[in-house]
C-alpha cells in the first residue's frame, strides 16, 4: 500500500526542471542576529562548510544593446522598446557590490532614451506604458531615514547635504518623466491613464527626500502635471493639504514643505475671483497654523508669498490672517519673531483700512511687546514698521487708539534699553507722534507719568507694609524669648 502512493505522488508532481534560458538564480543570504551561532553550529557539524570568499553572481539585467542609429529603420521601435525594459534593472550603488560596468551601461542607456525622446524622432503613442513602467521602477522607492531625526544637523549646510548616491541614473529617469510630461505629442486622454492619482500620490511621498536635487525635479514636474492635466488638478491640493496636516499635527519633520508651498505660490496666483471657499478655508487651516512649527525658518520665505497673495486677491482675509499669525506669535524664539515681524509688514501693505480696524488693539498690544523686546533685532524690526508710508498712513488716521497702546513701550524704550540703535528709532518714532498730534501726545504723557506715580505709591505702601510686618515679627520674637542664667 505504501509502494502505491509514493507511486501515485511520482505520477502527480514530476519533478522540476528548470529551462535553460540563459536565468541565473541567486543564493539569498539572510543577515540574522543568530548567524553567529548557526555558523558555529555548522562548524562543528560533519558538513563540508563553502569557502569564506566565495565569488558573487554578476547581474545579468543589463545587456548590451547597439545604438538606435546603427540599426536599420524597421527594427529601431523594437530596440526602443527593449531599451527601456533594460532600464527597469535597478543597479546597487552601496558599497558592497561593484558593477561599475553595468551602472555605466544604464546610465548611457538613459542619456539615448532622453535624445531620443527630445528628438521627437518617435511618438508615446506604443511606448507610454513601458515607459512610465521604468519612471516608476526607477523612482518609487523607500527613501532613507533621516539623519536630522537622531543627529542635531543643519539640513541647509551645503557641508552637511544629503547627495543621493543613485542621482546619476535618477537625473536621467526625472528628465525623461519631464519631457514625456510637457511634450506637445503627448495625448492627455491616454497618458490619463498612467499619470493618475496613485502615481501623483507617490510622487507627492517622494518631496521628502533629502537630496535637494531632487525635490527641485520633483517641484518642476508635479507643477507642470498640473497645468496640463486638469483633471487631477483637485486631487494634487488635497494630497498637498494632507501632507501640511501630517507636517503640523504629527511629524513636524518633513524635507519638501519649501518646495510644496512653491508650487501652491503659483497655483494661488491663478486663483478666480471671487475666490472660491474651499481655498479660503485652506488659507486659514493650513497656511495660517504652518506658522506653529519649530522649523518654520526653512520655508518662511515661500509660506509668506502664499500668505500675501490671498490678502492681495481678498482684502476681507487679512483680518483672520493677522488674528492668526498673533495666536502662533512666538515666546521665546527670537530669529522666528524676526520673521513673523516681516511677513506682518507685507500683510499690512495689503491690508485696507476696514480691515485694519478691526485688528488694532490686538496687533498694537503685540508691537508693543516687540518693542520692548531685550533682543534688539526684533525691536529693531518692530520700529522698522514706521517707515513703511503705507502702513504709517494707516496709523496716522488711528492715533487716538494706537498711541495709547504703545506709548508706554515707547517710554520704557527711551528710559531702559540697552541698545544704541533701539534708542535711536524709539525716539524718531516719538518724534513722529508729537508731529502728528502734539495734544494727544501730552495727554498720553500724562496718563504715563501718573501711572508711574501709582505705581511708585504703590510700590511704597508695599514696602512700608512689610516693613510693619517685620517689626511685628521681631518683637513677637523678643517677647517670647526665655532667658537662661
Amino acid at each position: 500500500m505504501f509502494n502505491k502512493i509514493i507511486k501515485l505522488a511520482h505520477k502527480k508532481y514530476p519533478k522540476l526542471e528548470f529551462p535553460d534560458s540563459g536565468q541565473q538564480f541567486y543564493e539569498v543570504v539572510v543577515k540574522h542576529a543568530s548567524r553567529t551561532a548557526t555558523a558555529t553550529a555548522a562548524a562543528n557539524s560533519d558538513s563540508q562548510t563553502p569557502p569564506p570568499h566565495a565569488p558573487l553572481p554578476s547581474p545579468t539585467g543589463i545587456e548590451p544593446l547597439p545604438p538606435l542609429r546603427d540599426v536599420d529603420v524597421s527594427e529601431r521601435p523594437a530596440l526602443l522598446l527593449r531599451k527601456i525594459q533594460v532600464c527597469c534593472f535597478l543597479c546597487d550603488f552601496s558599497d558592497t557590490l561593484d558593477y561599475a560596468s553595468e551602472k555605466e551601461r544604464k546610465r548611457q542607456t538613459l542619456e539615448e532614451l532622453v535624445e531620443t525622446i527630445e528628438s521627437g524622432a518617435f511618438g508615446f503613442a506604443e511606448i507610454q506604458e513601458e515607459l512610465i513602467n521604468m519612471i516608476s521602477v526607477n523612482i518609487f522607492r523607500c527613501l532613507p531615514p533621516s539623519r536630522y531625526a537622531a543627529v542635531d544637523l543643519d539640513p541647509d549646510d551645503d557641508e552637511e547635504r544629503y547627495l543621493d548616491p543613485s542621482w546619476p541614473h535618477l537625473q536621467l529617469v526625472y528628465e525623461i518623466l519631464l519631457r514625456y510630461v510637457v511634450a506637445p505629442e503627448t495625448d492627455i486622454k491616454t497618458a490619463k491613464r498612467f499619470i493618475d492619482h496613485v502615481f501623483v500620490s507617490k510622487l507627492i511621498d517622494l518631496f521628502d527626500s533629502e537630496d535637494l536635487r531632487e525635490r527641485e525635479f520633483l517641484k518642476t514636474v508635479l507643477h507642470r502635471i498640473y497645468g496640463k492635466f486638469m483633471v487631477l488638478r483637485p486631487f494634487i491640493r488635497r494630497a498637498i493639504n494632507n501632507v501640511f496636516y501630517r507636517f503640523i499635527f504629527e511629524t513636524q519633520r518633513h524635507n519638501g514643505i519649501a518646495e510644496l508651498l512653491e508650487i501652491l505660490g503659483s497655483i494661488i496666483n491663478g486663483f478666480a475671483l471671487p475666490m472660491k471657499e474651499e481655498h479660503k478655508l485652506f488659507l486659514i487651516r493650513t497656511l495660517v497654523p504652518l506658522h506653529k512649527p519649530k522649523c518654520v525658518a526653512c520655508y518662511h520665505q515661500q509660506l509668506s508669498y502664499c500668505v500675501v497673495q490671498f490678502v492681495e486677491k481678498d482684502n476681507r482675509l487679512a483680518d483672520p490672517v493677522i488674528k492668526g499669525m498673533l495666536k502662533y506669535w512666538p515666546v521665546t524664539n527670537c530669529q522666528k519673531e524676526v520673521l513673523f515681524l516681516g511677513e506682518l509688514e507685507e500683510v499690512l501693505e495689503a491690508t485696507q483700512y476696514p480691515e485694519f480696524l478691526r485688528c488694532i488693539p490686538p496687533l498694537f498690544r503685540q508691537i508693543g511687546r516687540c518693542l520692548n523686546s531685550p533682543h534688539f533685532q526684533v525691536a529693531e524690526r518692530a520700529l522698522y514698521l514706521w517707515n513703511n508710508e503705507h502702513i504709517m498712513s494707516i496709523v496716522a488716521k488711528n492715533r487716538n487708539v494706537i498711541l495709547p497702546v504703545i506709548f508706554e513701550s515707547l517710554e520704557n524704550n527711551m528710559k531702559s534699553h540697552w541698545n544704541r540703535a533701539v534708542h535711536g528709532l524709539t525716539a524718531n518714532v516719538r518724534r513722529m507722534f508729537m508731529e502728528m498730534d502734539a495734544e494727544l501726545f501730552e495727554e498720553c504723557q500724562r496718563q504715563y507719568l501718573e501711572k508711574e506715580a501709582r505705581a511708585r505709591e504703590l510700590e511704597e505702601k508695599r514696602e512700608l507694609t512689610w516693613k510693619q510686618l517685620e517689626a511685628v515679627a521681631t518683637q513677637a520674637v523678643r517677647d517670647d524669648m526665655v532667658l537662661v542664667n
